[in-house]
């Protein structure tokens, strides 16, 4: 029987959105071939807001399934399911990047405000839904947003100290990254241990089922493993990725993105969602 690493519920739309994506998906690509605009720390960083608006929209999504709540227009909703959201988020910012490199405008500020315009119009949506339906419970999400802030500034301090030039070299996106990493770890951990989610990822899930297993379990749960493997892994990244963004910019910044995203994102989905489905 083959290993389980893919999450439980993923859902592919049908051709009709493929090939729309696929189309987008090519536009963009060529423009951005054309133009070849700078990958710079600056750029990748500004992607940062887009990363919490996929977030919060495929929140969106999911809030279709509540009796009553249709936050999302049915003919784009399929856009915003996992693991499409990923990229119809990242096709949307690539178009805004293609835009303004054609236009030769300021890219990292106007891609990083029209980021954080769409995040904040996302979790305004989710809290309206949310508050119509009875179910927003902000309280415990926030207490987890403020733990892994303290956790991700622990964390970055201590590398920081202990190896100063991999902090210096990958600079604020690998800020950012540690901090995608703590909000995710500790977002599962409370979902896990204090609201009684389950987890959709098999290896998270093995994670958390190994520390539910040992003495501890009864007094701290089994989501600080995820949290301290979550850390663990991050700084391992930057670690790994300090000579190579140092050697090749674009591509070291453009993957550590990724890395960041695939933190931040999953981290951000899970608070909204648990203040909006009233998990306390």
């Amino acid at each position: 029987m083959l290993l389980q690493v893919l999450p439980e519920g993923l859902v592919v739309p049908a051709l009709p959105y493929l090939f729309g994506l696929a189309v987008a998906g090519i536009a963009v690509g060529a423009v951005l071939s054309i133009r070849r605009p700078p990958v710079t720390q600056r750029l990748v960083v500004a992607f940062t807001p887009w990363m919490t608006a996929g977030a919060a929209v495929h929140v969106l999504y999911q809030l279709q399934l509540i009796p009553g709540a249709q936050p999302l227009p049915p003919v784009i909703a399929p856009l915003f399911g996992a693991p499409t959201v990923y990229v119809t988020t990242f096709l949307v910012a690539g178009a805004i990047w293609a835009g303004l490199a054609v236009a030769e405008r300021a890219v990292p500020p106007t891609l990083a405000a029209t980021g954080g315009f769409a995040t904040l119009a996302g979790a305004a949506l989710v809290w309206r839904t949310a508050t119509v339906q009875g179910t927003f419970e902000p309280v415990v999400p926030l207490a987890a947003l403020l733990a892994s802030v303290v956790v991700a500034v622990a964390t970055y301090a201590l590398l920081d100290r202990t190896r100063p030039t991999v902090t210096a070299r990958t600079g604020t996106l690998g800020a950012v990254t540690v901090f995608g990493h703590a909000l995710d770890g500790v977002s599962t951990a409370v979902g896990v241990d204090l609201l009684g989610s389950g987890e959709r990822s098999p290896i998270p899930a093995a994670i958390m089922e190994f520390a539910g297993s040992l003495p501890t379990a009864s007094v701290i749960g089994k989501g600080w493993l995820f949290v301290l493997v979550k850390l663990l892994i991050a700084a391992a990244i930057l670690v790994l990725f300090a000579d190579f963004v140092e050697e090749d910019p674009a591509q070291g910044n453009a993957a550590l993105g990724v890395v960041a995203a695939v933190g931040l994102g999953p981290g951000t989905h899970n608070l909204l969602l648990f203040a909006a489905a009233g998990m306390v």
